[in-house]
């Protein structure tokens, strides 16, 4: 066992995993030990506003228990300093109490990993120093321009120790980055935002963000209003992060089966091998995706409706959820999969949406757009329909017309009603695919890469006034 203190000093994590496993007495159990390390810097006004660096651990124990019909999943969850007896007795009287899970499968088994015992990874303000060197010329330029640049940037190292009683003891440390920034004129009336994700701020960069703002609040410098209706739209990847973040996480194949979805067919059956789009487009996830590579394995402290407690420890691995433009995979655990008859398909922490083949970037779209519009980003995005994946939101923080090529204004901003579902069947051109972090959901699922695409009938269906 590791001799190291965990976070504020705390048992080292595998020492409370195993002492978990011991007080359950030989009993099916699953341990989950989360440790975090978080740095922050957040800004506004040109000026660097809080700062500070935070630790946390959270405790998941899962008992398992036969009972009438089968077996019953029990769960005790709590943060910090915890007692593991006391957690295991609580998880305990949680699967007593229980009725037979309609997910029960045997637990997973494998061997533990030789990292098992290593301390948890961190971080520190260390890994901003980049960033915050390169906005204190940002904030000179900024006031001499009259803008004024607010945001934030994060930094959190997460490890995961995952222990069960069939053996199984693994871990995974996760580095996660994240920078917004946003450029605001000093009376208000123009903003621009934009975002990246990283694992360490490596290739981050202020300086091109910083520019890359300016250039659009100079094209707001005229302002075309424009009523609702029907345009053809240029998504950048960070709105088409947000989009298809929403379209795989309504991708479960047991809402599927009950009708409730837009994957849905009459009498239980789904839509898996029907074309999605005209085009050849993969959405995956891979856990060994460079560089958006993520925890190989499942590790869930609740079931749902596609998760379940009793897939902990299952390795991931490559999965197409859309192929050649057909839906190829809905997200399930191992006994909603057995009982339809599919492969296994389990969440994983990345995405990425690749049409074969397509290349140039946002601007090259823009280049060879004769009128239309081209946003930044999505924003207050809700579910409207679930059967037909029908989405409301917002457009912000720069929505600018684009006139034989160029960009000749920006325009007001509107309120959406589109279906990513319907997005990809109507869309007419994509870029090449990059890392990008959406606006929306980012904060979620950092770990994105998507193609600009083109819209040929984009619904704008009303205009807003948010700014």
């Amino acid at each position: 066992m590791s001799a190291s203190a965990g976070a504020r000093g705390l048992p080292p994590a595998d020492v409370v995993v195993e002492a978990a496993l011991r007080a359950a007495g030989g009993a099916d159990c699953a341990v989950i030990v989360e440790e975090a390390s978080e740095a922050e810097v957040r800004f506004a006004n040109n000026t660097t506003t809080t700062n500070g660096v935070r630790r946390s651990r959270r405790v998941t124990v899962i008992s398992f228990w036969e009972v009438d019909g089968g077996v019953a999943a029990g769960v005790a969850r709590r943060s910090g300093d915890v007692d593991p007896v006391d957690l295991v007795r609580a998880a305990e009287a949680d699967a007593a109490g229980s009725p037979a899970a309609e997910d029960a499968a045997p637990l997973v088994g494998g061997s533990a990993d030789g990292d098992f015992g290593d301390p948890p990874g961190s971080t520190d303000l260390s890994v901003l120093e980049g960033v915050l060197g390169e906005l204190g010329g940002a904030f000179g330029r900024a006031e001499q321009a009259d803008r004024v640049l607010a945001g934030f940037a994060e930094h959190a190292v997460s490890t995961l120790y995952l222990g069960s009683s069939t053996g199984l003891r693994q871990r995974h440390t996760q580095p996660t980055g994240a920078l917004h920034l946003v450029a605001r004129s000093t009376d208000g009336t123009r903003s621009a935002w934009a975002g990246a994700g990283t694992p360490d701020f490596a290739d981050v960069t202020v300086d091109e963000m910083e520019e890359r703002l300016a250039r659009r609040l100079g094209w707001a410098g005229r302002r075309i209003d424009l009523e609702a209706g029907r345009y053809e739209v240029l998504l950048p990847p960070e709105a088409v992060a947000d989009l298809m973040v929403d379209l795989v996480e309504s991708a479960s194949l047991q809402d599927a089966e009950d009708g409730r979805s837009v994957f849905s067919k009459p009498s239980g059956a789904t839509k898996v091998g029907e074309e999605l789009s005209p085009m050849p487009f993969e959405l995956r996830s891979d856990p060994y995706e460079a560089p958006l590579g993520c925890a190989p394995f499942l590790a869930v402290g609740a079931s749902g409706p596609d998760v379940s407690v009793f897939d902990n420890g299952l390795a991931l691995e490559r999965t197409a959820w859309i192929s050649g433009g057909r839906l190829n995979r809905l997200r399930s655990h191992r006994a909603g999969a057995e009982r339809s008859g599919v492969p296994v398909a389990p969440p994983i922490d990345n995405l990425v949406l690749e049409l074969p083949g397509a290349a140039g970037s946002l601007d090259d779209l823009v280049a060879r757009t004769g009128r239309g519009l081209l946003l930044t980003c999505l924003w207050y995005i809700r579910e409207v329909d679930p059967t037909t994946l029908l989405l409301t939101g917002l457009t912000r923080d720069g929505v600018y017309v684009v006139e034989d090529g160029e960009v000749t204004g920006a325009a007001n901003n509107f309120r959406f009603n589109e279906s990513p579902v319907d997005l990809l069947a109507r869309a007419s051109e994509a870029g090449a695919t990059r890392r990008a972090l959406g606006r929306e959901f980012g904060e979620w699922v950092n770990r994105t890469a998507m193609p600009p695409l083109r819209i040929p009938d984009f619904n704008m269906s009303s205009v807003s006034q948010a700014s």
